[in-house]
């Protein structure tokens, strides 16, 4: 039996983050061709977290810095190791290489992390984002990290194209997996036009880009919205809202902090309308897959909207000015004819681009392509080679020098034993 270990950056809650979702799917993906899953993290046990247990797989936490990885990796030696996220690879890359050289190592990016600080900082600047906000030490760790790996996950075709294009990563170290969906549960009953009200908007407050969305709708957009519908509400949903957050519900304006949805399907799918209003982020977004298979069409921005139809016309509206969203929001709520077109094209992408069969199978005859032809793979990634090389001896270095002065200040702070005069 395969045995596939997964290195979490955060323990996965696919309730509450894209992230999350997306993590589950790809361990699904695995556990369908009877492999068997171990996630394990670093991180600090989470409310939201999902039940691994229940599922058959292993969650066993681990220490940075520490060669008590070195001891579990080595006897677990897995066949397939999937670092989620560039800053696992960063510090676990060179033990799993150490340990067990001939594990095939993937990596999970999520979403490219310069390309969403690169069109933060321009957003906070007021202004287009260029080409040299991309050339940053974050892009230098990321695009390393691809490197040094055997295959990225990509989860955005945009993302795929700046690679080659931008940084001239090569596409045989790089495979596209968005969602993975069933869409039979298109065929599911949906509430109709007339039985749906008001918007909704969803994503993890901790996310940046949400936090920034939820502030432009309420300085900005909502109150263009409310003026045109004078009874029309936002709900505002959410995993972890901070006290900025929930201050900024008001009934009378009709702008609802709800916080966490316990079904955040059944939130979307009343709602007659989502609004996503993200100004800058990376990846593909979960909300807007989440209102199309729920028949919710959405307005967002061409941020939101990137890489997410497959060339398909979008399931709903696109704007990037407050006053323009805001236009095409209550036209949207108020348009039976538009609103059913949204839906049904949004039906077709979910069809078309997110069909977790086809994903599957693409990405197991990659993988076990690649664990037939890993040593002649290898070969061909020269730079990979050479950044293992360097960054792994100066991680192990650091990771050791930590790791010593970690224990040496334990052994000071341990009680010495008493002494005769």
């Amino acid at each position: 039996m395969i045995q596939v270990l997964i290195i979490g950056y955060v323990w996965p809650e696919p309730r509450s983050s894209a992230a999350g979702s997306h993590m589950m799917e790809l361990i699904h993906c695995f556990q369908a061709q009877g492999w068997q899953v171990t996630f394990a993290s670093p991180a600090q046990l989470s409310a939201h977290m999902e039940d691994l247990s229940a599922l058959n797989i292993d969650a066993v936490g681990i220490e940075l810095n520490s060669e008590s990885f070195d001891r579990y990796i080595t006897n677990l030696q897995p066949d397939i190791v999937v670092f989620d996220r560039f800053m696992m690879e960063e510090q676990f890359g060179w033990r799993v290489e150490k340990a067990c050289p001939n594990a095939l190592r993937i990596l999970d990016t999520e979403d490219l992390h310069f390309l969403r600080n690169a069109r933060h900082t321009a957003l906070k600047q007021q202004r287009p984002m260029v080409p040299e906000d991309l050339f940053s030490e974050m892009a230098q760790r990321e695009v390393a990290s691809i490197y040094r790996s055997d295959l990225t996950l990509m989860i955005s075709d945009y993302e795929i194209q700046l690679l080659t294009s931008q940084f001239g990563v090569s596409e045989d170290l790089l495979h596209h997996l968005p969602f993975m969906l069933d869409p039979q549960k298109l065929e599911q009953p949906r509430p109709t036009y007339e039985e749906r009200q008001h918007f909704v908007s969803i994503g993890n407050f901790r996310h940046a880009p949400n936090w920034d969305a939820v502030l432009w709708l309420k300085q900005q957009i909502w109150p263009k919205i409310r003026k045109q519908l004078p009874n029309a509400e936002l709900h505002v949903y959410g995993a972890y809202p901070p006290p900025k957050a929930t201050a900024l519900d008001n009934p009378t304006e009709g702008f609802l902090v709800k916080g966490w949805a316990e079904d955040a399907d059944d939130v979307v799918r009343n709602a007659r309308v989502l609004l996503a209003p993200l100004r800058f982020g990376a990846g593909i977004k979960g909300k807007l897959v989440e209102a199309m298979i729920n028949g919710t069409p959405n307005v967002t921005t061409p941020i939101g909207a990137e890489a997410m139809s497959g060339g398909l016309p979008w399931g709903g509206q696109i704007e990037d000015n407050a006053h323009d969203f805001a236009q095409a929001a209550v036209g949207l709520y108020q348009n039976d004819a538009q609103w059913h077109s949204c839906q049904q094209m949004g039906d077709r992408i979910i069809r078309t681009v997110y069909d977790r069969k086809p994903l599957t199978d693409q990405l197991i005859q990659h993988i076990q392509l690649l664990r037939e032809t890993l040593n002649s793979h290898r070969m061909f990634n020269f730079t990979g080679a050479m950044l293992r090389h360097h960054h792994h001896r100066s991680t192990q270095f650091m990771s050791q020098w930590i790791e010593t002065k970690t224990r040496l200040a334990e052994l000071q702070a341990e009680p010495q034993p008493a002494t005769n005069a």
